[in-house]
Parts: structure tokens; C-alpha cells; sequence
């Protein structure tokens, strides 16, 4: 069974206990809760999604995620417009409502502006193509107040590390950290979602081959090569007596990211990465796009670089590394224009031409000399006998 290390299941289920017993969803209309509660538990069964979206139930972590921003706006919505239910909103309104979180003018609850609008956007179109959904079926017509909603993105912000901070990281953590902190930036696993359900028995190969079983990936399940950390996991494997069916970082996620903040902290103060976030920020998510940073230049093929970070879309490529570390590997035979090649090649081919007829020529000449040689002992035999 897939380890759920932020524990989504039970946080869900707790939930839906507590909707069991008191009937409604607190601090929003009766509506709008009743509205809320019939769109979750229609994703809980996978039922009226969209088209172009997968089929099949939703996970644990995208009910909780679907139901506490819905819960959140509708009590946002309600307050700024005096709204009943979520359906009595307005085109306008809800454009304005998104706009107005973009520019900073409504801010999160500690005062901070919101880092990705687009997350919240997404969630409100998403329940608003529920709505259309189940109302067509009803031949009831709904117009999409969505449609124009700004679904860009904002940069993301991450902490990026070179090749030696993230030795300077290695040579300074403790030996645990060492083993993790090399595995993350070898890998490039998904953490902690993928990276905590690894078990002795997915490394293959003496330890050179890691196994990311279908199962517990977020996109698909894959085999790939551990270049850099083989005998660091092989050694630690053994110190540790870790036997083929314990998992290989049994850790806390939580308790790890605090580490490996106060580490990057120490070791490269509260100043900004190139990647724009804070050093002192530096989570092991933070490893993926470093990894990535480290692999794309060293990969042949898009695809194969794709693969081995389970993406199916190359714009990830762009979104994890943003380019940095990237070098211009250009050389002066790239540059070479076809006319100039062919007359290499041609060169190159007449010199082979050549090489082979005087290796003809060697051959006779040794043939001859081999005659000749011949003749001269059998005239010096003659010659002894007629003395």
C-alpha cells in the first residue's frame, strides 16, 4: 500500500465524519454547502468530470485540496457579495473577485499576497464545469462565467543550488542526510510522495538501477539509472542492515525540510537563489528541479530526460530547470556549412582510397620479396655444393 506521509486519507474521512454528523459544511450558506458537498462527493466517485479531464475517482489529495479552497472561496464570495449560493454569481463579480487577488488588493489571512492565483482559478472552473455538466443533463442551460478567468501562471520560485553548494550540502550534513540529499539530487524523485515509499527491494542492479513502481509514481512508473549515489545507498543499505522489504528512507518530511532549511541556511545565509527563492527555503522538492538543472544538459533525447522524471509533457522540462546552469556547447564543427562536410568527406575518402592501394602494393612487394629471398638461399645452396 502507497504511504501517505501528510496523512490526505484520514484528514478526508475525518471530514466526511464530521459532514455526517451535523448535516452541512459551517461558516457558508446552506446553499452553497449543499452545492459543495454534492461536487466533492460526485469527484470522490468520479462522477460528471469533464471530458478532458481523466476518468475515475479523484485522490485523497485532490478532495481535500478541492473541497477546502471551494469551502474558502464560497465564504470570500458570500462576504464580498452578499450572495446566497455560489450559482448566484455573476461573470463580472467573479472576474473582479480574481483580479483583485492578483494585484494584492485582497491578501491571504496573514497579510501576504497570493503567490499563485492560478490555483484557486483552476478550482472555481473546474466546480463551475461540474455545474454546467449537471444541469445539461437536466436540459437546463448554464452559462459559463468562467471562460475569460486568467489561467496564466506565475514564475515559480525555488531554491536553486550548483553542482559544488550541493557538495558543500553533502560534506557538511550529517550521514543520513548525506545518503538523502545525494539519492534526491541523483534521482530526482518526487519528495516525499514517491521518494518515502522506495523500498531496499526497488534498487536493482547492485544498487546502479532504481525501480519507481507504478503504483506509488503520480504519472507512471519507471526504471532509471543511479549514476552519482550507487555505493553511498549500497553502503548505507548495509549500515543501516536494511533488509529487501524496508523502506530505504524511513523519515518524516516535515522534520527533514527543517533540517535541510537550517543547513542551507548555515551554509549560504537568507540570501536569494538564481531560482528566486531563499536558501534558508530549501525543501527536498527543492532537489527535483536541481536534479533536473544537473540531467538536462547531460541527457541526448528530450524523451529520455522526460522518463526519467515520470513527466509526459515537455514543458515541464522548462518549468523545473528554467535553463539555469545551462552552457553554450556549440563547437566549431557544429558550425561547419554541408559544402565544407562533403569536402571533408570526400578528402577523408580519398585518403582511405589511398591507404588501401598502397596496402595492395605492401602486399606484392612482400610477396616478391619472399620469391626473392627464396631464390637467393637455393643459389647459395648450389653454390655450396659445387665447392
Amino acid at each position: 500500500m502507497k504511504r501517505d506521509p501528510y496523512k490526505h486519507r484520514e484528514k478526508y474521512e475525518a471530514w466526511k465524519e464530521r459532514i455526517d454528523e451535523i448535516g452541512y459544511i459551517e461558516g457558508i450558506s446552506r446553499e452553497s454547502s449543499d452545492l459543495i458537498l454534492r461536487y466533492v462527493f460526485d469527484m470522490e466517485l468520479g462522477m460528471n468530470v469533464s471530458r478532458k479531464s481523466a476518468k475515475g475517482s479523484r485522490s485523497y489529495i485532490r478532495l481535500n485540496n478541492l473541497k477546502q479552497r471551494m469551502i474558502f472561496l464560497s465564504k470570500r464570495f458570500e462576504e464580498s457579495y452578499k450572495i446566497n449560493c455560489l450559482t448566484d454569481l455573476t461573470e463580472h463579480q467573479v472576474i473582479t473577485f480574481f483580479s483583485k487577488m492578483r494585484s494584492g488588493e485582497i491578501k491571504r489571512i496573514d497579510g501576504k499576497v497570493y503567490r499563485s492565483v492560478v490555483d484557486f482559478v483552476k478550482i472555481i472552473k473546474a466546480f463551475w464545469n461540474w455545474h454546467i455538466k449537471v444541469n445539461r443533463k437536466q436540459d437546463i442551460k448554464i452559462l459559463d462565467i468562467t471562460e475569460d478567468l486568467d489561467c496564466s501562471k506565475d514564475k515559480p520560485q525555488w531554491v536553486y543550488l550548483d553542482e559544488n553548494q550541493v557538495k558543500q550540502m553533502y560534506e557538511n550534513a550529517k550521514y543520513n542526510y548525506k545518503v538523502l540529499i545525494m539519492f534526491l539530487f541523483d534521482s530526482g524523485i518526487r519528495s516525499p510522495t514517491e521518494l518515502i515509499n522506495i523500498k531496499v527491494s526497488d534498487l536493482l542492479k547492485d544498487c546502479k538501477e532504481l525501480n519507481i513502481r507504478d503504483e506509488v509514481s503520480k504519472t507512471f512508473g519507471r526504471r532509471i539509472k543511479l549514476m552519482l549515489c550507487s555505493e553511498l545507498v549500497k553502503e548505507y543499505i548495509r549500515v543501516k542492515k536494511l533488509s529487501e522489504e524496508d523502506y530505504l528512507f524511513d523519515i518524516c518530511p516535515s522534520v527533514t525540510n527543517r533540517y535541510l532549511k537550517r543547513l542551507s541556511r548555515k551554509l549560504f545565509g537568507e540570501g536569494k537563489s538564481l531560482a528566486g527563492q531563499k536558501y534558508s527555503d530549501l525543501t527536498m522538492y527543492d532537489f527535483r528541479h536541481i536534479s533536473c538543472c544537473y540531467w538536462l544538459p547531460r541527457y541526448k533525447s528530450e524523451s529520455a530526460l522526460k522518463f526519467r522524471f515520470g513527466w509526459k509533457k515537455s514543458d515541464k522540462i522548462h518549468y523545473y530547470s528554467e535553463m539555469l546552469g545551462m552552457k553554450d556547447t556549440i563547437s566549431e564543427e557544429d558550425i561547419l556549412i554541408d559544402t565544407t562536410k562533403t569536402e571533408l568527406e570526400q578528402r577523408l575518402t580519398k585518403t582511405e582510397k589511398e591507404k588501401v592501394v598502397l596496402n595492395e602494393r605492401m602486399k606484392v612487394l612482400e610477396v616478391q620479396m619472399r620469391e626473392i629471398l627464396k631464390h637467393v638461399k637455393q643459389e647459395g645452396i648450389l653454390v655450396k655444393m659445387n665447392q
